[in-house]
């Protein structure tokens, strides 16, 4: 039996804030966009966005200022933030298993053979986010379509 697809997967929250990150970056320095043409650009609903970019602004990463020449800017934090930065602003903390939860000891951790493995797979994951800052990705030619 075949499954299509898998629990260890990106939810789309977390997905969504890397591509708004990610155009938001693309823009000059000081320069501001409008959710609708935002939402536009990455292929997000409005609606699902305006949630996402509260959370961005919330997180330091991102102002949202009023009036007719408002609109969101990204801030020199949300450049150099890395790619877990926004997953976790957007998502939370990740956590490939409820045993790697910061700050609660895994009761099973002594003799779980498969604790070692997450704990593992979690340092490589996060090590992989955290390699990558939003500007660097910003900057990276698009992909043709």
């Amino acid at each position: 039996m075949s499954k299509c697809g898998s629990s260890l997967k990106l939810n789309r929250s977390a997905d969504y804030a890397l591509r708004a990150m990610i155009q938001l970056a693309r823009i000059p320095e000081g320069s501001r966009v409008m959710l609708p043409e935002l939402a536009r650009e990455t292929a997000v609903p409005e609606s699902f966005l305006s949630k996402i970019l509260q959370s961005l602004c919330r997180a330091g990463l991102v102002v949202s200022c009023r009036g007719q020449s408002g609109g969101f800017e990204i801030l020199p934090a949300g450049r150099t933030a890395t790619i877990s930065t926004v997953i976790s602003a957007a998502d939370g903390p990740i956590r490939l298993n409820a045993c790697l939860v910061e700050g609660k000891p895994c009761s099973r951790r002594s003799h779980c053979p498969a604790h070692p493995v997450w704990e593992s797979a979690q340092h490589a994951l996060l090590n992989a986010l955290d390699s990558q800052t939003i500007e660097a990705l910003a900057t990276q030619p698009h992909a043709s379509q």
